[in-house]
Order: structure tokens, then sequence, then C-alpha cells
């Protein structure tokens, strides 16, 4: 599986694999024979260019006589199919008592269906099926926080831009049972969402973020990228984006006008699968 090369627990597989390696003086081919794989494989591995398999964890830890090591670093691979820029958003995003999301192309994932985040996953280069199906899952796993009671749901305010409703990910469909999903969040009691016009300009072009307002008073920013995205732990940062929701939501139509908006997308992609 090809992925990202700063992720901090393939990095630690990698170092472990070299310094092991390297500790029983074995060059890259000598122990791509031992577990019957090749030099290159080795090399893969020890640059990041690849995640170790199952199979090739159990091989090495049977090559160096270790207790599971190399099979429990690659089950936390694994066992973490968030983005190495994402992951350490997530806990804020689980114990925040408000979290802002502006979106300007997709609906954000929090708030996704099971098709529509499947459709989008899907799409990453050299993703497998068995990838495909943790990221999923982790996807709707986040989702948990909308109906938890103890302690209750945090704050939403959700701003989007208008092309997020007309983007078709999926088939008419997917997108019929997405914009019923956002209709039936939009009508609970501690979720805000706003719609910007497509005919308006507005600052967040440029790209989508996330707000996690924790309990100490303090903020942490997700900001999103084409390849990994960037969790910022910056207060003056923070402060600047929490201004441009703002401003984001003055643009935006108000709460009961943006229902009737996704509500007319409902139909609209109904007539589109007819």
């Amino acid at each position: 599986m090809v992925g990202d090369r700063n992720d901090p627990d393939r990095k630690l597989f990698a170092e472990e694999l070299r310094a092991m390696r390297e500790d029983r003086h074995w060059s890259r081919d000598e122990l791509g024979k031992l577990i019957n794989f090749s030099a290159s494989t080795i090399n893969n591995i020890e640059s990041m260019f690849r995640a170790p398999t199952h199979q090739q964890a159990l091989l090495l830890d049977k090559a160096f006589g270790t207790p599971g090591t190399f099979a429990r670093l690659e089950a936390r691979l694994r066992g973490v199919p968030f983005s190495a820029g994402f992951r350490p958003f997530s806990p804020y995003e689980g114990e925040a008592l408000t979290l802002k999301y502006f979106q300007n192309i997709l609906v954000p994932g929090m708030f996704q269906t099971e098709d529509y985040a499947r459709t989008l996953e899907g799409t990453y280069p050299g993703a497998s099926e068995q990838d495909v199906q943790q990221r999923v899952a982790a996807r709707l796993a986040r989702q948990s926080i909308l109906d938890r009671t103890d302690p209750r749901p945090p704050w939403l305010w959700i701003v989007l831009d208008e092309q997020a409703l007309h983007r078709n990910i999926g088939g008419p469909a997917v997108m019929v049972a997405q914009m019923e999903r956002l209709v039936e969040l939009a009508g609970r009691p501690r979720i805000n969402i706003q719609v910007i016009p497509a005919d308006r300009p507005h600052p967040g072009l440029m790209g989508a973020f996330v707000i996690a307002e924790m309990d100490q008073g303090t903020a942490i920013l997700y900001v999103e990228t084409v390849s990994n995205g960037q969790t910022v732990e910056n207060p003056e940062m923070a402060a600047g984006m929490t201004v441009m929701f703002d401003a984001l939501r003055a643009e935006a139509l108000p709460s009961s006008a943006s229902l009737g908006l996704i509500e007319e997308e409902v139909q609209r992609w109904k007539t589109s699968e007819a």
C-alpha cells in the first residue's frame, strides 16, 4: 500500500527495521532472502515508500526472533486508517464542545453517508478494497459523537458552498441519500447548517477547514490539503480562522433558507435519478 511517508507509525516501523537489520550487519539482499522478498521490497519499507503487509511483518518477526514486535507495529498502521495529518486532530474532534466545519467542494466527512464516503475513498490512487473499507469504517465511526447522550454531542456549525450540493459523488441515488442525510441533521437541535449560494465569491474558495473549540477555551484547527491535511495547534492561527469562519457565515443563507435549498437539491437529484 502506497501512502504518506510522513506517517509517524510508518516511520517507526521503518526505523525499527533498519536498526535491527544493521545491528545484525545484514544487507537488504540478505534480509530479503530470509523472508523470501526482494532487496527492493526491504528498501521500499525502510524508505517509507510502501507500508509493510501483515505477512511481511510476521516474516520479519520470525527472521529477527522478535516477540511479535513488527506484527504489532503493522497492526497499528492498519488500525489507525486516518491520514497522518488528520490523526492528531481526531481526539480533539471527539472531545470538542463546539465544532465548526467549512467545506467548499464536498460534504464534510462527519456528515457523509456510507456510499458517499466509499465513492470518495475509492478515488485514491493505489487504494485497495481493504484500504477503502477501513477508511470508510473509520469515517463512520467518527460520526458516533452525533448520537451520543453522555456527554451530550458538541454544538456543530457547518457552512457549505452550494457547489458541495451539486457535485455528483456516486450518482443520483447516492446524492439523494446524502442530501436527505443533511436535511435530517439540520433538524437536530445542536446542529446548524448554512449554505453559501454558488454565485457569491467568498474567501473560503481556497480550501476547507475545521475548528475544534475545547473546554479550556483553546481552539485546534485542521486544514485540508490535496495530499494529507494539517493539524494546527497555534492560537493565533486558530483565532484568525475563527474570524474567517464568521465571515463565511455572514455570506451564507440563514439556516431556514439553507434547509430549503438542500431540500430542493433532494428533489433535483431525484429527478436526475428517474
